[in-house]
């Protein structure tokens, strides 16, 4: 909830949310339209959340909402086993 709340709370519309078990841990991604400024600003928040250990962002892809298949975007893993590597 807190990943959702950083994009909300600027007004950044969520043009696609897939949250998943990912093994033992869980995968969350968003794509939402930001400039460069506010990357910054949703990684620094990101990170500073306890159990979020990677967040990668990269070009979405135009996907409709029909689609199976998440498009590309940006990527959050929540992966404590990761963590400790």
């Amino acid at each position: 909830m807190r990943i959702l709340n950083a994009a909300s709370r600027r007004g950044l519309d969520l043009h696609y949310v897939n949250a998943e078990a990912a093994e033992h841990d869980h995968q969350a991604t968003l794509v939402l339209e930001v400039n460069q400024k506010q990357v910054g600003q949703l990684f620094r928040e990101w990170y500073a959340i306890a159990d979020v250990i990677h967040v990668a962002s990269g070009a979405a892809q135009t996907v409709p909402w029909s689609s199976p298949h998440p498009p590309s975007g940006v990527t959050m893993e929540e992966a404590r086993a990761t963590a400790r590597a």
